[in-house]
C-alpha cells in the first residue's frame, strides 16, 4: 500500500512539473508606476490570464527591464516579449509613426485617437518599420491633447513663452519653438528632476502624467486650451514570441485587445480627467486659456511647415511620407 501511494505521489508530482512546464510566462516592460496610461497593459494580462486558466501569464514590470527609452531595443533581441514606448522619445527608431505626433492635427477624443492609430499601424509602411525591430504592434495608448503646466509667472499671452524652458517632444516641441519657448526632450520618468533642479520651468502633458510624475505638486499654472497634439505610445510584442504562442495563447492575447482598449478609454475618460479639475482647484493652480484667435494664429504658424519638413525629411529616408501623412490626416477629416 505504501508503494502504491508513493508512486501516486511521484506520479502527482511530475505531472504538477509538467503542468509547470506547459505554462508560458512573458516578461513586459513598462516604465514609471501604475497609472491610467498603463491599464489596458493592467487589463490585458488580466483577461489572458483568466482566459487560458492561469497557463499564460504577462509579468508587468514598471522600469525593472529596462529604460523606457530602450524598450524597443530589448522587443528587437528578445530581452522580453512585450513593451510600450513612446515614438517621440526616438523619432530616428520609429519614423512612420511620428506622422501621428505632428502638431495641431485635429484629434479630439481618445476613441478617435485609438480609432486612427489602430489603421495606421496596419499601414503596411509601418509594419515594415516596426519589423526592423523584430517588433509587431499590439495596441494603442491613446492620450488627450496635452497642455502646459508650469511654475513662475502665468503666461498671460502666447509671447509670454518666449525663453521660457519647457519639456516637450516631437511636435508639441515644434509648437512651443514657434512661439519662442525652449523646448527640451526628455522622458517622464526625468521630468520632476528637471523640474525641481531648475533645468525646466514647465512641462507638456497630457493630464495623467502631470498627476503620476509629480508636475502638479510644483505647478502653479496650467494651459487649458493649447491643444498642440500628443505622443503616439504603442504596445509592442516581439514577433517571434508572438509567432511561438500557442494558437489558444495566441487567440487570448489578440482577442483581448478591443476590451482592454475600451478598459482604457473609459478608465480615462471617467476617472482621470474627473479628478483633475478638483485637482487643479485643491492646488491652487491657475488655469490659463488663450483666445481662439491667439490658438488659430499660432496653428496656421506651425502646423504646414511642420507638416511639410516631416513629409521632406522622411521621404529622404526612404519612408512613403507624403502617402503616410495623407492617409493619416484622410482619416481625421472623414
Amino acid at each position: 500500500m505504501k508503494k502504491i501511494l508513493g508512486k501516486l505521489c511521484l506520479t502527482a508530482v511530475a505531472l504538477s512539473f509538467a503542468g509547470e512546464a506547459m505554462a508560458t510566462e512573458w516578461n513586459v516592460s513598462l516604465w514609471g508606476k501604475r497609472r491610467a496610461f498603463t491599464e489596458h497593459v493592467e487589463k490585458i494580462a488580466e483577461l489572458v490570464d483568466k482566459k487560458t486558466n492561469g497557463e499564460f501569464k504577462l509579468n508587468i514590470s514598471y522600469g525593472g527591464l529596462s529604460k523606457n527609452k530602450e524598450n524597443l531595443d530589448g522587443i528587437s533581441i528578445g530581452a522580453f516579449e512585450m513593451a510600450q514606448f513612446c515614438a517621440g522619445y526616438h523619432r530616428d527608431k520609429n519614423p512612420s509613426l511620428t506622422v501621428a505626433e505632428l502638431p495641431f492635427l485635429g484629434v479630439s477624443t481618445l476613441d478617435q485617437e485609438r480609432r486612427l492609430s489602430e489603421e495606421l499601424y496596419k499601414h503596411p509602411a509601418v509594419v515594415k518599420d516596426l519589423a526592423r525591430w523584430n517588433a509587431t504592434l499590439l495596441m494603442p495608448s491613446p492620450m488627450p491633447q496635452y497642455n502646459i503646466a508650469g511654475l513662475g509667472d502665468t503666461p498671460k499671452s502666447l509671447d509670454d513663452f518666449k525663453g521660457l524652458a519647457v519639456r516637450a517632444t516631437g511636435g508639441i516641441g515644434q509648437a512651443m519653438k514657434a512661439v519662442g519657448a525652449v523646448p527640451t526632450s526628455m522622458s517622464a520618468s526625468e521630468v520632476r528632476q528637471a523640474l525641481d533642479g531648475g533645468v525646466i520651468k514647465a512641462v507638456a502633458f497630457a493630464q495623467h502624467a502631470h498627476m503620476a510624475f509629480g508636475v502638479v505638486e510644483k505647478a502653479t499654472w496650467w494651459t487649458t486650451n493649447l491643444n498642440p497634439g500628443t505622443i503616439n505610445c504603442p504596445v509592442v510584442v516581439n514577433t517571434d514570441a508572438l509567432n511561438g504562442l500557442k494558437p489558444a495563447y495566441r487567440d487570448a492575447l489578440l482577442g483581448s485587445v478591443d476590451e482592454a482598449l475600451d478598459y482604457y478609454v473609459d478608465n480615462y475618460n471617467n476617472k482621470t480627467m474627473k479628478r483633475w479639475d478638483p485637482l487643479l482647484k485643491e492646488r491652487g493652480i491657475e488655469k490659463v486659456t488663450f483666445s481662439d484667435q491667439a490658438i488659430a494664429d499660432l496653428k496656421k504658424a506651425v502646423a504646414t511647415p511642420a507638416a511639410e519638413q516631416w513629409i521632406k525629411d522622411n521621404a529622404a529616408k526612404g519612408l512613403p511620407a507624403q502617402e503616410l501623412y495623407d492617409f493619416f490626416t484622410g482619416m481625421i477629416n472623414k
